[in-house]
């Protein structure tokens, strides 16, 4: 991190966790231009340690999904666009878990997709994490089977409070970020969320230590995270009164991450920002941008899972003339991160 740059560590309390977008009070005001050093716990606020540990036993619903937040952004006001650039995901504990959760999951009933079926039955995971080798581990239930996976850092969830007073739970994704659950949100990532109220009141957490696109039995190998975020803003004129949806930007791609049921409004929602965002980068009409949307773009599952579903729209930089988005709020904050 450039050492011009303060750094503010913050690490809550379990009765600091927000369970909620919206209706909580900041922990603490930050001004743009700071970091802070972040640490989140699990979705499962650390209860499953082992493979005894259940679920039904071990959770209490709904305080699942803790958040670290929210925080207040000085001269934050709506129509801004509140700015955060993933600058290091580093897990905090050294074992990860994942679980089956009845009635939760793609390939199971659930409460939206009623059948007489019974729910699948309840396991937990554990993986082990190797920092050295840069792995986290799987292994079968009967201990017969076990594979290395490449540790690859992820925030589950990152959000604004909403607009209108709306609270929503930290289990949902939405226009205002939460939980989309999609492998993008990496570290050398620079997110784009339209501030909805004053401060913007920013939280994130969720970690994930791996996670396959769509997410598919509902949980991630959920891990503690420490994050070390860049805080900015964008007033209003200079950021068009913000995104529609959240916008994630990386050295390789521009994403959109639109999310919503049925899940073909959900990759409506991100298309549709997305053809907005070619606009605005290369000055195109509507049509043509729609066009050029048709034949470069990528649109992997972030999850199919949640309250909402989430698709994302990436936009290789690959292939397309060289840009600078929000006047390169990415490459400069990428530059302060690596110092």
């Amino acid at each position: 991190m450039d050492p011009s740059v303060e750094i503010v560590e913050f690490t809550p309390t379990p009765e600091q966790y927000a369970w909620t977008f919206g209706g909580a009070a900041p922990v603490m005001r930050v001004r743009p231009g700071t970091a802070l050093r972040l640490w989140s716990d699990d979705a499962f606020c650390g209860r499953l340690r082992s493979t005894a540990d259940l679920p039904s036993a071990s959770l209490r619903m709904p305080f699942v999904n803790p958040q670290t937040g929210p925080f207040y952004v000085e001269g934050a006001q709506p129509g801004d666009t509140l700015v955060l650039h993933l600058a290091e995901l580093t897990p905090a504990r050294d074992w990860g878990a994942s679980s089956l959760i009845p009635f939760f999951g793609g390939l199971t009933s659930t409460d939206r997709t009623a059948t007489l079926q019974p729910p699948l039955p309840e396991r937990t995971w554990i993986y082990a994490l190797d920092r050295a080798a840069g792995t986290v581990a799987f292994e079968s239930s009967d201990g017969g089977f076990t594979h290395p996976l490449p540790l690859e850092p992820m925030l589950g969830t990152v959000g604004v409070a909403p607009a209108a007073g709306e609270v929503r739970a930290a289990l949902v994704p939405d226009v205002f970020g939460g939980n989309m659950d999609t492998p993008e949100m990496k570290a050398g990532t620079t997110v784009y969320l339209r501030v909805n109220v004053e401060g913007a009141l920013f939280s994130l957490g969720d970690g994930h230590y791996r996670q396959g696109e769509g997410e598919s039995c509902g949980t991630a190998v959920e891990g503690a995270m420490t994050t070390l975020v860049l805080v900015d803003l964008l007033k209003g004129s200079a950021s068009g009164g913000g995104p529609a949806w959240p916008r994630l930007e990386s050295d390789e791609h521009w994403t959109v991450v639109g999310s919503a049921r049925p899940l073909e409004d959900a990759w409506r929602a991100g298309q549709v920002d997305a053809v907005r965002w070619l606009q605005e980068l290369h000055r195109l009409d509507e049509l043509d941008a729609y066009q050029l949307l048709s034949q470069v773009s990528e649109v992997p599952l972030a999850n199919a899972v949640d309250v909402n579903y989430s698709v994302t729209t990436k936009l290789p930089k690959r292939l397309l003339p060289a840009a600078s988005a929000y006047q390169g709020t990415h490459e400069r904050l990428r530059a302060l991160a690596r110092g």
